[in-house]
């Protein structure tokens, strides 16, 4: 009898904890393809898994960043999805490229053309991103899941650092620091690039006097060749005029 009720409960135990983990492996979650850096672009990945046994995700919808508005916001094609892009005006303008835009994405919807995501499967959808914020560590994302009994799914609580995390925690996407200016790295190569055209053009220069040099020495030395050989010839006639005499 002890031991079977050990079981029992090792089993209820076991049950319990792993009813509560589940939820913790299948949250709408905004996961970057490489490195999201601040000021970067980046392709994120808006991660879905269907929770259901019973129905299958039939829409999402992600919010971006109110506070922290993305001037550029691509969807890439899904197979068996309709994308949606939703743009609202901006309180303050963003400058990127040199322009001001007024307006940016603010929210991008995903509908199934077909059965969407079944149970026990989840689906990724894509974003381009870009340029990412500078004055932030994160950026917070809200999205909405819509199964076909019509339930929807709020993930819109955002997590607060040191306490638990909420039921339905809004997908987080983590921001690296900023990688080196590019434009950093051109001048720096710009500047080794003129450096060694300076060093090749003195070093052409050098070769070049040292030729000048060489041609000038060798004409001299043909040259005093020639007045020697005249020298000699003139001594050589000039005594022989003088035996004759």
């Amino acid at each position: 009898m002890k031991a079977s009720r050990i079981a029992a409960a090792t089993v209820a135990a076991g049950s319990a904890v792993l009813a509560l983990s589940v939820p913790a492996f299948a949250h709408v979650t905004v996961q970057p393809e490489g490195t999201a850096a601040k000021g970067g672009y980046a392709v994120v990945d808006v991660k879905v898994p269907n929770e259901r046994d019973d129905a299958s995700t039939t829409k999402v919808e992600i919010s971006l960043p109110a506070d922290h508005p993305i001037a550029s916001v691509m969807p890439q094609p899904v197979p068996g999805w309709k994308a949606t892009v939703t743009k609202s005006k901006l309180d303050k303008p963003l400058t990127m490229h040199g322009e001001k835009i007024d307006e940016a994405v603010s929210k991008v919807t995903w509908t199934a053309d077909g059965k969407g995501i079944e149970p026990g499967f989840f689906q990724k959808f894509p974003l381009s991103l870009g340029a990412l914020p500078e004055n932030t560590d994160q950026l917070v994302f809200k999205a909405l899941q819509t199964y076909s009994d019509k339930e929807v799914v709020r993930w819109i609580e955002v997590p607060q650092e040191g306490q638990d995390e909420p039921e339905n925690p809004a997908p987080v996407l983590k921001l690296a620091a900023a990688a080196e200016d590019e434009h950093d790295s051109a001048s720096a190569a710009n500047a080794t690039d003129k450096a060694g055209t300076t060093e090749k053009t003195a070093a052409a220069a050098a070769a070049d006097s040292g030729d000048d040099t060489d041609t000038t020495a060798r004409v001299l030395g043909v040259a005093g060749i020639v007045i020697g050989i005249a020298g000699v010839a003139y001594g050589v006639f000039a005594g022989r005029r003088r035996t004759a005499a």
